[in-house]
């Protein structure tokens, strides 16, 4: 039997590498590396950040989140410096920003800072993201190529978070201000996000029907 084609997508290439250090680094079938290490314990910290803004513990919950973020920035600096990219890591990730803007948001809308139709627009939008990545899972296809527009709305989203939790530190025009500015953020984040949903939606059809034109032309050359 034929060994199956791994189909996750590598990381951009620079110019100029040698195919030894292209080689480093494409994502490996690696587990026990520092990086992933960092992306767990970024996982892990994400429920104390939710309770303690839930609990309006805000300090607390800006100091953990500054963590958490550090650990966003140095995971990925670490896989390239240690030749430790794995594609488990390339799936912690972005599990780990997701996690962390759900919780979060649902945390917001516990403590009546965010309404709470936020929460069912974000969490019904990565629900439908993880029903097509199980699906396309099944042809062998890694994850979807990031898109800008989801990058985009990703990091509106990861920058309302600690702009809503400084928000809540002090009374003034200055924090007012913040607080429209990172509810701003949020509403757009959340549009683009979606925005983003459609353009995978799409990307995962185009897959499934290349798959299936690939398999009608595979059972033609059989059957003859």
């Amino acid at each position: 039997m034929a060994a199956k084609e791994d189909r996750t997508a590598a990381p951009e290439q620079d110019a100029g590498l040698s195919e030894q250090d292209e080689l480093l680094l494409k994502p490996r079938n690696i587990i026990l590396t520092i990086p992933n290490f960092i992306s767990l314990l970024r996982l892990i910290s994400i429920p104390p950040i939710a309770y303690m803004i839930s609990t309006e513990h805000m300090w607390t919950a800006m100091i953990i989140l500054a963590f958490s973020a550090l650990s966003d920035w140095l995971d990925g600096y670490l896989a390239r410096k240690l030749h430790q990219i794995s594609k488990i890591g390339q799936l912690l990730d972005p599990i780990a920003d997701r996690l962390l803007i759900l919780s979060s948001v649902l945390a917001f809308a516990m403590a009546g800072m965010l309404p709470w139709w936020l929460l069912i627009v974000v969490g019904a939008r990565d629900l439908v993201m993880l029903i097509e990545i199980v699906i396309i899972a099944q042809f062998d296809y890694g994850p979807l190529p990031v898109h800008f527009v989801g990058k985009t709305g990703t990091a509106l989203l990861m920058m309302a978070i600690p702009a809503l939790i400084v928000a809540e530190l002090g009374d003034g025009y200055f924090f007012t201000g913040l607080h429209l500015l990172a509810v701003a953020c949020t509403i757009w984040g959340v549009v683009l996000y979606w925005i983003a949903g459609f353009i995978y939606l799409k990307q995962g059809h185009d897959i499934l029907h290349t798959h299936k034109k690939e398999a009608k032309v595979q059972n033609a050359s059989v059957s003859r």
